[in-house]
């Protein structure tokens, strides 16, 4: 685009007579000079945009493509190879549009969350208030230092990592973020992947009980799509881990119930909109959750539900609180273990108010 673009500008020295140009033959007067001009502009703040990542690049890219393609209507004789060019962009900012349109949805869909009333009291989380859970639950808030913080309800998280199918697939690298609510559980995330060295979007959407998943290549064509009664159960797992993993604090929520105890393994089930989830909690000795166990998640592949575990490790300080830093997501199947996604913590914050 910048290439094109400079040289658009061609144009605008030929019609102030900055210099002499010999690959313009036509005559060019000096108010299509200044089109001329702006073309280049608007190809080069495009380009800018993009490279900043900036979702609406497209819209300067097609403008500028548009104005491109009228001055070489105009002079075709000299200008008329630009058009492959334009057709190139062109695509590109349809696909642009497509990715700004796709995340969008995830947008609003967040701006609607943010609305939630609290669910938790806006105070600090106490001893009286954890009295009521299992010993590695209570030390493993009083390990995170969620005591003495404010309760959490609403949280925002990124990621970096790689996800496959099976053992037959390739890696794909992602980065993804996502925004939980708690008091109508909600779950928003958006991933964006490269699959064969093609852009992949992903967008999972839970609320209250209900959830679909939509894999889109180059953000306009649907490559998966789930939704039904197995995917709400399983996104409720998800969330339930979400809240046991990536905020400690929400462990207080009466919508669990704490079933068993055995040493620094803690069983829990947690309900929401009639759909009862459950799973096992690995400790270690320092506090640290260590592994999340449920058999209540499907997996598409396997077309029934299956052992799901999600192993924690490199515990780190990261918003003032002490949490994982890598994490697996693992299906066991009777044969094998098959880790199909790796996750690093890159940014958490906790009682967001605005849409960053």
């Amino acid at each position: 685009m910048i290439v094109h673009g400079l040289i658009h500008l061609l144009g605008f020295v030929k019609a102030f007579r900055l210099s002499e140009i010999k690959q313009l033959t036509q005559t060019i007067s000096k108010p299509f000079g200044v089109i001329w001009l702006l073309a280049c502009i608007f190809f080069v703040i495009a380009a800018l945009l993009f490279a900043l990542k900036n979702n609406y690049w497209w819209l300067f890219g097609l403008i500028a493509l548009v104005t491109s393609q009228v001055l070489i209507s105009f002079f075709w004789h000299d200008a008329k190879f630009g058009t492959i060019a334009n057709v190139i962009i062109l695509i590109a900012a349809i696909i642009g549009y497509a990715t700004s349109h796709f995340y969008n949805q995830y947008q609003q869909a967040v701006k609607t969350g943010l609305q939630q009333p609290e669910y938790f009291q806006n105070s600090e989380l106490t001893e009286t208030d954890i009295q009521h859970l299992p010993e590695p639950v209570k030390k493993y808030l009083r390990f995170t230092g969620s005591l003495g913080k404010p309760k959490v309800n609403t949280f925002k998280v990124e990621f970096t990592g790689k996800i496959r199918k099976d053992e037959q697939s390739e890696w794909m690298s992602f980065t993804s973020e996502q925004y939980n609510f708690m008091e109508t559980p909600t779950r928003l995330f958006f991933m964006k992947a490269v699959m064969k060295k093609l852009p992949v979007a992903g967008y999972h959407c839970f609320k209250n009980g209900a959830a679909y998943m939509d894999i889109r290549l180059f953000s306009l064509f649907k490559v998966q799509y789930q939704d039904g009664a197995e995917m709400d159960l399983s996104e409720t797992v998800t969330f339930f881990n979400d809240m046991c993993c990536l905020a400690p604090p929400t462990l207080i929520d009466k919508r669990i119930k704490w079933l068993e105890v055995e040493n620094n393994k803690v069983k829990a089930s947690f309900t929401n909109n009639n759909i009862t989830v459950s799973a096992w909690l690995f400790f270690n000795d320092s506090g640290e959750l260590i592994n999340f166990v449920s058999e209540d998640r499907y997996s598409a592949d396997a077309g029934k539900q299956l052992p799901w575990s999600t192993p924690l490790k490199d515990y780190h300080e990261i918003n003032n609180y002490k949490l994982f830093g890598n994490a697996e997501t693992i299906y066991s199947y009777p044969d094998r273990d098959l880790c199909y996604g790796t996750f690093k913590l890159i940014k958490l914050e906790y009682n967001s108010k605005y849409l960053d």
